[in-house]
């Protein structure tokens, strides 16, 4: 936590001196304090492997080199880190408490007490470090923002999964600072009032598809209800075209689920509850879609919102085509690692099967965007390349970092679709 304290120091060297700091900090931490008789280590750690005292640095170097231009982002997510996730730590131990039900390890104390010592020491280094710019960030973002992502930071502590809290945490608290600061405050009074307007229209119909989903067992219970909360978002950020797509995304990873749903089950690779959708599915494929919706109400960014957006829906979708597809007719599977044969449903595996229907799933899901509206023909391109890199670099995570914990299969699917989204802004970028 006292390492925090150094992010004070933002607000007065320069950009490539904290850099050099954080990275000669992270050298000193990975090869010189294990020579030394100085333990530092946490319970169950040691000077071997990889671990919090290499990780904390790392965090803080990565987020300098991400927010050049904005010390205030990089000095609040690394107080959030600092002082949320050690307070969080203290509070559970001291207080305990109620736990989470999908990880009993967590305090609902520790979360509440990371989201409070988190936020405000947030608010201070976002207004402490606070950027000497034409024109300034609102006062409104620096009091916002790292509340915001103080409380998202909490949630992502949470996670039952070993990849280290303090590379999820900096990272989620910045990406949800950065995407703060992509709303435009002038926009607001308009977006406010055209989200209002829609607003009936949303309640209706995702209500009426949520009930009718868990009716005919395509979503449990708590996956209606999560799902609902998307599609609204969706509806009163985009209108009518953005939550048709997700409709029609939503409809077809439905279908691909319960295809060949028998051989599945023998060999024991169906999904879980009959292929009903969850709430952590719900978030995981379509989390991204909806932020980038917001993004595209609130910012003065839209062509490139709409893009994540499109990208995002297509890349969950097709994805989970692929992957039914490969599971229920891929006649030889492979690992993306080492290419050698591996049994269907094994994480990380691909087949010619799956992989031809993921593609095809990418380019007609991307066509339906196309027809309403969402996205111009010469984006389609980029969004099926998007989907399928994402797809790629997902079965490639999971080959690698599911198996021993690091990361969860909702967690794959999440960097998924914001990996194909970061790919197809990149193309349409280079293009431009």
């Amino acid at each position: 936590m006292t390492m925090g304290g150094f992010a004070l120091l933002l607000r007065w060297i320069p950009w490539w001196q904290a850099v050099a700091l954080a990275t000669a900090a992270l050298a000193f931490n990975l090869f010189l304090l294990p020579r030394l008789r100085v333990n530092l280590y946490r319970p169950g750690e040691s000077e071997r492997g990889v671990h919090g005292i290499i990780w904390y640095p790392l965090a803080v170097l990565l987020l300098l080199v991400t927010f050049p231009r904005r010390p205030d982002i990089a000095a609040a997510a690394w107080g959030i880190l600092a002082i949320g996730d050690g307070i969080a730590t203290l509070a559970g131990r001291a207080i305990g408490g109620p736990r989470w039900p999908w990880n009993r390890e967590k305090t609902l104390s520790g979360s509440a007490a990371f989201a409070i010592g988190g936020a405000a020491a947030g608010v201070f280094l976002a207004w402490w470090c606070r950027p000497a710019v034409i024109p300034p960030p609102a006062f409104a973002f620096t009091i916002a923002a790292p509340i915001l992502a103080a409380l998202a930071a909490a949630l992502v502590e949470t996670l039952p999964v070993r990849l280290d809290d303090n590379l999820s945490v900096a990272a989620s608290a910045g990406a949800v600072m950065w995407l703060v600061s992509l709303a435009a405050l002038d926009h607001l009074p308009g977006a406010i009032a055209l989200a209002e307007s829609r607003l009936p229209a949303a309640l209706a119909v995702n209500s009426l598809v949520a009930w009718a989903g868990h009716r005919a067992h395509t979503v449990s219970a708590a996956g209606a209800m999560t799902g609902a909360l998307i599609g609204l978002t969706i509806f009163v950020s985009l209108g009518w075209p953005g939550w048709v797509l997700l409709l029609v995304t939503f409809v077809a990873a439905s279908i691909a689920s319960r295809l060949g749903l028998e051989r599945k089950v023998l060999l024991g690779i169906a999904e879980e509850r009959g292929g009903r959708r969850g709430p952590g599915n719900a978030i995981a494929n379509t989390g991204v879609a909806a932020i980038a919706a917001v993004v595209a109400l609130t910012g003065d960014t839209g062509d490139a919102a709409r893009l994540a957006f499109t990208t995002a829906l297509v890349a969950g979708g097709s994805d989970t085509i692929a992957s039914e597809i490969g599971k229920a007719w891929g006649r030889r599977t492979w690992s993306v690692t080492s290419l050698a044969h591996v049994p269907p449903g094994t994480s990380g595996a691909m087949s010619l099967e799956g992989t031809a229907a993921g593609v095809a799933g990418a380019v007609g899901l991307g066509g339906v965007a196309i027809a309403l509206g969402l996205a111009p023909l010469a984006w389609l391109s980029a969004i099926v390349i998007g989907a399928t890199a994402g797809s790629l670099l997902e079965s490639w995570l999971g080959a690698t970092l599911e198996a021993p914990g690091i990361l969860n299969n909702d967690m794959l699917n999440f960097i998924n679709t914001a990996g194909a989204a970061l790919v197809a802004l990149a193309i349409a970028n280079w293009a431009a």
